[in-house]
């Protein structure tokens, strides 16, 4: 087939790589695009890439007009807009690949290479991951071999060739780029990626369906990363509170809608955990922390206000990683500590949903109903003895959610589990509540991050006590211990390729390369990802500047390129005196040879190299005879006796010049 492929000729070979390039790049973005519009894109390269293969005609441009109004009318269907990222992106995509089917000049294809460019930058729009960093340089390395290709002259030049010149203009450009990256003033809200998606990516929700967290558990992507000041605290009691659920239709719940908020009434007491967060994106405005914490989490540009159910939130939506230090105190108390008409709020039960939980907490309270301690306690204990279990696949529920779980199923999820116990507690007149978040982690021993990722995402209760004020209470743990103790995670099971491919790998390999790529990650977060105006700021600082702004950046960028272009001029100068400029218009005419295709010999001499374009030539193709007698008179211009020499170095130069745009 590489063979088949070698003997093709130069345009369809091109056109081909081409094409591989494009849909390398296109790739990520499936994800994000209407399957309409992956079809579409996917079907016009195969179609370019048949042309090429087969050597037809391309398509007329009435053709293209028709797809590309069919296209414009798709993405106004399916976004009510062709503005915004996702809209845009659409039709970038397809435009790319219909401006491959006019390919017929060197001006189209540059057209192409560009728009390439710019749709390689739309991927950083929904990932600014490390792996989508990696994919998109080798995109780059592509899409410069096929514009280094295009610049070559007649012939079919390997592609090896213009790769490795690709890949040599991309390290010597690696160190401009690293300076504008630490450098280029980051103003916002200039700076940053826009986004428009505000589908969140936590697995957390303003609301709660029975079900809504189990698919969660499936998602081992990370969360949020955590560097703890001092030890870690135990499992136990890693709960990182999210939104707070009090209002229950008998499907749902939600957060309670109250005029005047109560006051939360925080009390701390003992040591506090100091910590660091960084949290990655998730388009809400939740500051995801320990319980509790009382003080304002310290960070950059952004406000941040305390509800009284104690959940810290953000004046905007997270869609940037975010990084943040903060305080809690893992003994506390907080709410009113006797009973007030605020109260009533988390005892309301929909009225002809789960008779048959009523009916329990009647059985329960027998002979306890003043005492809401023992109330708890019985719960738990028919939890521990009733024969309960934690499962990822508790099925779907009907109308009477907590009904089925108390006595039918016997079986869910922490979601099951929490909204059923909240709802037992509310019908034995104990007022209670449902809090989402995420509980427990695991340290990473590479770089001593402590990574909470979603498959951690957790609910439990909340049930107010007289003389205590609001308790934690985790029913989950009284199913499962394990799950909240001594973090035993239910694993998804895997799929058949899955099976094959890690079915053989031991558990410790898995998860040492799980901690390093995991460390690798958060590397790329922390000095790339979260590289903002106040770390350069005080990068400022460091080097002498005493009140930096973002204009000393721009000088200070200025005067890098100034001193790097000046030390480009002095090489260059030093480069040219150093070398004999005969010499070096002979390296100039071997590598021009070369990028046409021929297979100079090392250290060929100029009538050592006319032998060699003799060879490799149709001696009838009237370039040869041209080049030929200037390699003549190079060779003269060295050797032959004064007088007789063939011409000076600058008139050679300037032919050799004119030769090779011929050529």
């Amino acid at each position: 087939m590489l063979s088949g492929l070698r003997q093709l000729p130069r345009d369809s070979r091109d056109t081909l790589f081409l094409l591989l390039v494009m849909a390398w790049v296109m790739l990520p973005q499936v994800d994000h695009l209407p399957l309409w519009c992956s079809l579409m894109a996917a079907s016009l390269l195969l179609w370019r890439g048949w042309l090429a293969l087969s050597s037809r005609p391309l398509p007329s441009r009435w053709w293209l007009l028709a797809v590309l109004g069919l296209t414009l009318a798709a993405t106004l269907f399916s976004y009510r807009t062709l503005f915004g990222r996702d809209a845009g992106v659409s039709l970038i995509v397809i435009l790319v690949a219909l401006k491959m089917l006019e390919l017929r000049a060197r001006r189209d294809a540059f057209v192409v290479f560009f728009l390439g460019f710019f749709t390689l930058l739309t991927n950083f729009f929904y990932s600014q991951s490390l792996l989508t960093a990696a994919a998109m340089l080798l995109a780059l390395l592509g899409l410069l071999t096929a514009l280094v290709n295009a610049h070559m002259p007649v012939g079919k030049p390997p592609l090896l060739q213009a790769a490795r010149t690709a890949a040599w203009m991309a390290l010597l450009g690696a160190p401009i780029m690293a300076v504008l990256f630490v450098l280029f003033p980051r103003i916002a809200p200039l700076w940053g990626i826009p986004n428009d998606a505000m589908s969140g990516r936590s697995g957390l929700s303003a609301t709660m369906r029975v079900g809504a967290i189990a698919s969660l558990a499936l998602d081992d992507s990370i969360a949020m990363r955590i560097r703890f000041e001092g030890p870690v605290p135990p499992q136990s009691a890693l709960y990182f509170r999210g939104p707070v659920l009090s209002a229950f239709d008998g499907r749902e719940w939600r957060p309670l809608r109250r005029g005047q908020p109560p006051d939360a009434q925080l009390q701390v007491r003992g040591a506090p955990v100091r910590y660091q967060v960084t949290l990655e994106p998730n388009s809400r405005p939740w500051l995801l922390l320990l319980d509790a914490a009382p003080t304002r989490p310290l960070l950059s540009g952004i406000d941040a206000s305390q509800t009284p159910d104690l959940q810290w939130l953000a004046e905007r939506p997270l869609t940037d990683l975010l990084r943040y230090s903060a305080i809690s105190y893992p003994d506390f108390r907080y709410g009113p500590l006797s009973a007030t008409s605020d109260l009533q709020n988390y005892l309301e039960l929909p009225r002809g949903f789960n008779p048959r939980t009523f009916e329990l907490a009647a059985g329960l309270a027998r002979n306890r109903s003043d005492n809401a301690d023992a109330l708890v306690a019985a719960a738990l204990a028919h939890l521990r003895d009733g024969g309960y279990r934690y499962t990822l696949e508790p099925g779907l529920f009907g109308q009477h959610s907590a009904d089925e779980f108390w006595f039918d199923r016997k079986e869910g999820f922490c979601e099951h589990i929490a909204s059923s116990f909240v709802i037992l507690m509310r019908s034995m007149g104990i007022p209670a509540r449902v809090i989402t978040g995420y509980q427990g982690g695991e340290s990473n021993p590479v770089d001593g991050f402590f990574v909470v990722r979603q498959s951690d995402a957790h609910a439990w209760a909340e049930v107010w006590l007289a003389g205590r004020g609001w308790v934690r209470v985790d029913p989950t743990g009284a199913v499962s211990p394990g799950r909240i103790s001594a973090l035993q995670r239910l694993q998804a099971a895997r799929g058949a390729i899955a099976g094959a491919l890690l079915g053989n790998v031991s558990p410790a390999l898995a998860s040492s390369l799980r901690a390093l790529w995991d460390a690798a990650n958060n590397g790329w977060n922390q000095w790339v990802l979260n590289y903002t105006q106040g770390k350069q700021l005080n990068l400022l600082r460091n080097i002498g500047f005493e009140s930096p702004s973002w204009e000393d950046l721009a000088y200070l960028l200025i005067a890098a390129i100034v001193l790097s272009s000046l030390a480009g001029a002095a090489w260059t100068s030093w480069a040219r005196r150093r070398q004999d400029p005969w010499l070096r218009l002979l390296a100039a005419a071997t590598a021009h040879l070369r990028d046409t295709g021929l297979r100079i010999a090392p250290n060929s001499p100029p009538r050592r190299l006319g032998e060699q374009l003799l060879q490799q030539r149709d001696p009838v193709d009237p370039r040869v005879p041209a080049l030929l007698d200037w390699l003549e008179r190079l060779e003269m211009q060295r050797y032959a006796p004064k007088g007789r020499q063939g011409g000076q170095l600058g008139t050679l130069q300037t032919e050799l010049k004119r030769l090779m745009r011929r050529n």
